[in-house]
């Protein structure tokens, strides 16, 4: 009998242990807060992996900067420290140009130009990625870019001196093309960047606007359309490879999902965000043509400069876009 009773546990401690080891657990950082759109498309991939694995895999998510801050985030899936996670790749321009080609003001301005150029660069994102261990999993643009400002902007003269938010090098270029002071902030310090005057002016989409209500802080929005960065959801090749064939295709599956649907969303919450701006009182202006052809020639500037530091990788991404 002892021995019958001994059998049944060892066999329950086995199941036990397989049960255990058949799941897998996955942190996911993300440096936006749960009410973004981003955040809200990672939650629904999330869940659909979860469903689809039946709960094999299991990945928790940590909005709003809450594990990792922005500029963390990639190291630590790099690392294994976190198995997935969310980026915006212009953040690390300083790190290799294919970052940031969709931080070029006003070289794609519109989405069906962003899905454009999106293409030309993935081949080369994702190759990048993969010699650092990462795989990419997919991107989703902001909506087009605008200035928040409480001046008047008739020229690109008028920024000379304002304290400009800074979130990449990109945008860092842009304020000393312009004569404004960059001040680096990220999006979770933004609020109260503005609230304690650290800065009075940035580039950004209506949804950070949205996010941030900067209309408390700042009262005009330049709708520029300047670009459309993206972000992009990286995980760790070590952490993928580890999972089994029917894991890795949900995995991939749900990426795939979740691609298309924030790219539709991004666009059909563009007029919405600006839309939202304007009702809590911030004027939407419609940028002069002589600020939209000055700005335009920080671009061109920007363009010829990240051109001359891509080298031939970046001329065959920017002749592909160009078809």
């Amino acid at each position: 009998m002892q021995r019958k009773l001994s059998a049944v546990l060892a066999s329950l401690a086995l199941a036990t242990s397989v049960g255990v080891s058949a799941q897998t657990k996955w942190d996911l950082p993300s440096a936006y807060p749960a009410s973004n759109f981003h955040t809200e498309n990672l939650s629904q991939f999330v869940k659909e992996v979860n469903d689809i694995t039946q709960g094999k895999l299991v990945i928790t998510m940590h909005p709003g900067a809450s594990l990792y801050k922005a500029p963390e985030i990639k190291r630590a899936v790099q690392a294994n420290q976190a198995q997935v996670g969310e980026i915006l790749l212009v953040a690390y321009a300083n790190e290799d140009p294919v970052f940031e080609v969709d931080g070029i003001p006003f070289l794609a301005t519109g989405f069906d130009g962003a899905r454009k150029l999106y293409a030309a660069q993935k081949p080369f994102l994702e190759k990048k990625l993969a010699s650092q261990g990462m795989v990419l999993l997919y991107t989703v643009p902001w909506p087009p870019q605008g200035i928040y400002t409480d001046r008047e902007l008739n020229s690109v003269a008028d920024m000379k001196g304002l304290k400009w938010r800074a979130y990449s090098p990109a945008t860092s270029r842009i304020a000393e093309l312009v004569g404004a002071q960059p001040v680096t902030v990220q999006a979770a310090e933004l609020a109260q960047a503005m609230a304690t005057g650290l800065v009075n002016s940035f580039m950004t989409s209506g949804s950070t606007g949205y996010d941030t209500k900067a209309w408390e802080y700042v009262k005009r929005f330049y709708d520029t359309q300047a670009w459309l960065p993206k972000n992009a959801l990286i995980m760790n090749k070590k952490a993928f490879d580890a999972l089994d064939k029917s894991t890795q295709t949900a995995v991939l599956k749900a990426a795939a999902n979740a691609e298309v649907r924030g790219w539709k969303t991004a666009e059909e919450k563009t007029n919405f965000y600006v839309n939202e701006l304007a009702k809590n009182g911030m004027k939407i202006e419609k940028p002069s043509a002589q600020l939209i052809e000055g700005l335009n020639n920080v671009g061109k500037t920007m363009l010829a400069d990240w051109l001359n530091k891509s080298g031939p990788d970046g001329k065959t991404m920017i002749d592909a876009y160009a078809k």
